[in-house]
């Protein structure tokens, strides 16, 4: 068998993927966003589930030391299990949010469907403390946590891979930015 078609085919839905209508505007509000985050002396919160919360431990990283934004993330283990044990798992990222945001402060919600209730949830609390919400969503265009976003970054694929990877790209863009 020859890979070549394949392969083909698949780069050609990651260099689609990266031009979407509208991600140039997205990724200088984003920037912008952020920048204006640092200034005031906030941070950006990072969270996701599975290979999202990977790519938000990522993006905090280089958020913090190449951007110079101050930012953590939800995904230490001992804070998850308190929290979901405490609170229930689909309340933990809402939780985070609550004990370590202050006014000001950016919630980054990276979910591939969209739909994930915890994440869902988060945004909501986001809201009601007047934080800001940013989102890296795929699937369906209608998903939840899009509809809560002040500025959402969605990629037209259930193709997991897919969806990570580029949500990757657009946030590390943002921090070359």
């Amino acid at each position: 068998m020859s890979w070549s078609p394949w392969l083909e085919d698949y780069f050609a839905r990651y260099a689609q993927a990266l031009k979407v209508d509208g991600i140039e505007e997205k990724l200088v509000a984003f920037h912008d966003l952020a920048v204006a985050t640092r200034e005031r002396g906030g941070k950006l919160m990072f969270a996701g589930n599975g290979a999202s919360a990977s790519i938000a431990s990522h993006a905090r990283v280089d958020f913090t030391k190449q951007g110079r934004v101050h930012s953590i993330d939800f995904n230490e283990p001992n804070l998850i299990t308190c929290f979901a044990n405490d609170f229930g798992f689909e309340n933990f990222m809402a939780k985070g949010v609550e004990y370590y945001a202050d006014d000001g402060d950016v919630l980054v919600l990276i979910s591939v469907s969209g739909r994930s209730p915890n994440a869902v949830k988060a945004a909501e609390y986001a809201k009601t403390r007047g934080l800001k919400v940013v989102s890296f969503t795929g699937s369906s265009a209608d998903n939840p946590l899009r509809k809560l976003s002040d500025i959402d970054f969605w990629l037209d694929s259930r193709a997991y891979n897919i969806v990570e990877c580029v949500h990757m790209v657009w946030l590390m863009t943002v921090v070359d930015m």
